[in-house]
């Protein structure tokens, strides 16, 4: 049956692949705009017409981005003076520092329990509105290094504004509503219950808060949101009620990185370029779905063999295969969302979730991010093949230069550099070590996979490592925001540049990049450059642990 569930998932990702890609095309290159949008427009004073070059559309980004963090952050700390504010207390600064960046990022890491912490106010006009707008923003970002392929000797890579208002309003919105219905038909919960006044459950009762679960949870399964209104998220019944939920949430959280592949090809004017990467995200996803797969049905470890199954952390709704097939897809992509706890996966199946964010979480990755992800990971291929071949490396007729590979390069050292050296330091001093909850490999497997997960902007957690604490709070915020906005700048430039370029002819040495053989070199590139990036931290933790069990 878990066989029969990926089957299907795939089939219906299938189905939705053309037309909601084709739509996605329609929303950034159309050229009008609803009466909303003009209204959005208005407020914010922008002049839909106007384009910007790649540094003034990285300005608006950031800028958009600062004011983000400062009104969320503001909103934590003066929760008790706000309406619906369920009588919490305003949230420390260190987490509420934490917990802005963490949203703002499109990260969604969270180091508290949503329903004990967060007003409801808090949780809609703060937190719900970033999980729309964070990824709107790597949605706007992917966009704009597409146009950077398309255009030729241009400025400019569109208006950071414009994509912004028409993905959250055309794309992210009308899916969000139309899911959160499917979802309310499921099971889940949609109200405004205060503290304790939701108190049935399956088998018992619970004090739980309510709130508006149903359409959060949507939100959070499109990729852009990784906690939950109980932190425990799609392994709560009142997020995630059951089997077929559980599968609608999946499809949820890959349709749209999957989807923007078609747009990239309509809008570079070549569908086939749009399968290529299609592709390369497609086998590097189904080789880890049925890896983890694999290594949490086979059971590996004393205990598990004893029983024959690894149960432990997971739902008996769910089962071995439908949570190991959700946990390969929340940290493929940068959702963060689980239905089962990560910790106590099998050495080799948590392993298999660590890689998967190692790899740029580009198979297919977040929402925009993994597009954009990819397609650097192009870049670096036809740069590398360039080289066996002496020719100057070409893709979608530019010329890939040294300022090209540069800014491709500078953008995987990025997040290597965040988890190895924040994994490092928090290995060498009390206060990293004394949030562990084991000793060991395993203990050294939870810092690493805290690090990756918000260096990489997941969200997800081994949740063997206590991480509300000031110096982990600090630490990993820093490492949320440099994780994603110093690539994002690269990325950004990367368009500009290639914007500028005019297009080279296609010749007898030209790489075709639409033929097997490229998606091949572009998967080997991809787990070639973390295998030897990260191989000695993973000997280090589930390796070790794997073969110690």
């Amino acid at each position: 049956m878990g066989w029969v569930f990926i089957a299907s998932l795939a089939i219906a990702l299938a189905v939705a692949y053309k037309p909601l890609g084709d739509h996605m095309y329609r929303v950034y290159t159309g050229a009008k705009d609803t009466v909303v949008e003009r209204f959005i427009y208005r407020l914010l004073g922008v002049r839909a017409d106007a384009e910007q070059r790649w540094a003034v559309y990285a300005r608006s980004l950031l800028a958009f981005s600062l004011v983000s963090i400062l009104f969320v952050y503001g909103m934590q700390r003066l929760q008790d003076k706000l309406w619906l504010s369920l009588g919490f207390a305003p949230v420390p600064g260190h987490l509420a520092w934490n917990t802005a960046i963490s949203f703002v990022t499109n990260t969604n890491w969270q180091a508290y329990a949503g329903e004990n912490t967060m007003g409801h106010l808090v949780q809609m006009a703060a937190l719900a509105v970033q999980n729309f707008v964070s990824a709107a923003v790597g949605m706007a970002v992917a966009i704009a290094l597409v146009r950077g392929f398309a255009r030729r000797g241009a400025d400019t890579i569109g208006n950071f504004w414009v994509d912004l208002v028409r993905g959250t309003v055309r794309i992210l919105l009308p899916i969000a509503f139309v899911g959160a219905l499917i979802l309310v038909a499921g099971g889940l919960v949609q109200n405004f219950a205060g503290p304790h006044e939701i108190t049935t459950l399956a088998g018992g009762t619970q004090n739980m808060t309510g709130g508006p679960v149903a359409s959060q949870e949507v939100i959070k399964e499109l990729g852009t949101n990784g906690g939950g209104f109980y932190n425990t998220n799609s392994a709560h019944p009142f997020e995630n009620a059951t089997s077929w939920t559980n599968w609608f949430e999946i499809f949820l959280i890959l349709v749209i990185p999957f989807g923007l592949t078609r747009t990239f090809g309509r809008m570079v004017g070549q569908v086939r370029q749009g399968y290529a990467i299609l592709a390369v995200m497609a086998t590097i996803a189904v080789a880890s779905v049925a890896l983890t797969n694999v290594f949490e049905l086979r059971a590996g470890g004393t205990v598990p063999q004893a029983i024959g199954a690894a149960m432990e952390g997971k739902d008996v709704r769910f089962g071995v295969a439908n949570s190991a097939t959700f946990a390969a897809s929340t940290t493929l992509t940068s959702t963060g969302a689980v239905n089962s706890a990560h910790d106590s996966y099998t050495a080799f199946g948590g392993m298999m979730t660590l890689f998967n964010m190692m790899l740029g979480e580009v198979a297919p990755g977040g929402v925009g991010a993994g597009l954009y992800g990819m397609l650097v990971l192009a870049v670096i291929t036809v740069f590398v093949a360039g080289l066996m071949v002496g020719r100057t490396p070409e893709y979608l007729g530019k010329k890939i230069g040294a300022r090209e590979i540069k800014l491709a390069s500078l953008y995987f050292l990025v997040t290597p550099i965040l988890v190895l050296v924040g994994t490092a330091v928090a290995m060498g001093n009390e206060a990293g070590l004394a949030a562990r909850l084991n000793a060991g490999p395993h203990g050294f497997s939870e810092i690493l996979y805290a690090f990756t997960s918000a260096s990489n902007n997941n969200g997800s957690a081994f949740g063997g490592v206590t991480v509300n604490t000031p110096w982990y709070d600090v630490a990993l915020g820093l490492c949320m925001a440099l994780g994603r906005f110093l690539p994002i700048i690269f990325v950004l430039a990367l368009a500009g540049s290639l914007a500028k370029r005019a297009p080279v002819p296609e010749s007898a040495g030209t790489l075709p990049t639409h033929r097997p053989q490229f998606v091949g070199m572009v998967v080997g590139v991809t787990i070639i450059v973390v295998a030897l990036t990260f191989l000695p931290a993973l000997a280090l933790g589930p390796l070790a642990e794997g073969l110690l069990s």
